[in-house]
């Protein structure tokens, strides 16, 4: 029988993941992106096949964001890029803060990272998830069509800017709720760049 576990996470363990984070940042600084990507993958594919399940749950959300990043059509660059890899160097680097070794907790502190990057990602995650079923959509009309006004280039590149505009503007229409609400002094909940 399925046990459900649910805790809040206080400003203080906020702080502790905030800060592991940061040690992360400072110990991968050094890694080229495109490394920081490929650690991150393999640890995905090294994960053991009797993990738990709440950390195999969790596992697509980080996996989608190593799509995001390769992905040439989405084009992901600047800070917004730097955002999603910061976020992945937490998966890429071998010292968590639980041993993954330890039986039946051992991933926990994973799981916790993967929801809380995940929050922090939100408008990135959407507006790529948002791409990507328009992108299968016109693919499916071009099919269907002959010819079209538009190539499927330039459509591409129409639909990124506005959806990389609309992950922009989200980000900051929340950083700026934050701040006028005095919430963690205009932190979001993990502050993770």
């Amino acid at each position: 029988m399925p046990l459900k576990v649910t805790f809040e996470l206080s400003d203080k363990d906020l702080k502790y993941f905030r800060k592991a984070l940061s040690e992360v940042k400072t110990r991968t600084s050094s890694i080229p992106t495109e490394k920081l990507i490929n650690l991150a993958t393999d640890a995905l594919d090294e994960l053991p096949s009797d993990a738990p399940e709440f950390v195999i749950e969790r596992t697509d959300k980080l996996r989608a964001m190593i799509q995001m990043v390769n992905d040439d059509e989405w084009r992901l660059t600047g800070k917004d890029r730097e955002r999603v890899v910061r976020a992945l160097s937490y998966f890429a680097d071998p010292k968590d803060l639980i041993p993954d070794a330890i039986p039946g907790i051992g991933f926990l502190d994973d799981a916790i990272m993967i929801e809380l990057v995940v929050q922090e990602l939100k408008h990135e995650i959407e507006a790529y998830n948002d791409f990507c079923r328009l992108r299968e959509k016109k693919d499916l009309i071009l099919k269907s069509a002959a010819t079209g006004p538009t190539s499927r280039e330039e459509w591409l590149a129409a639909r990124r800017t506005q959806l990389q505009n609309r992950m922009r503007r989200r980000r900051r229409r929340r950083a700026s709720s934050r701040r006028s609400s005095g919430g963690a002094k205009g932190k979001s909940p993990i502050a993770l760049w």
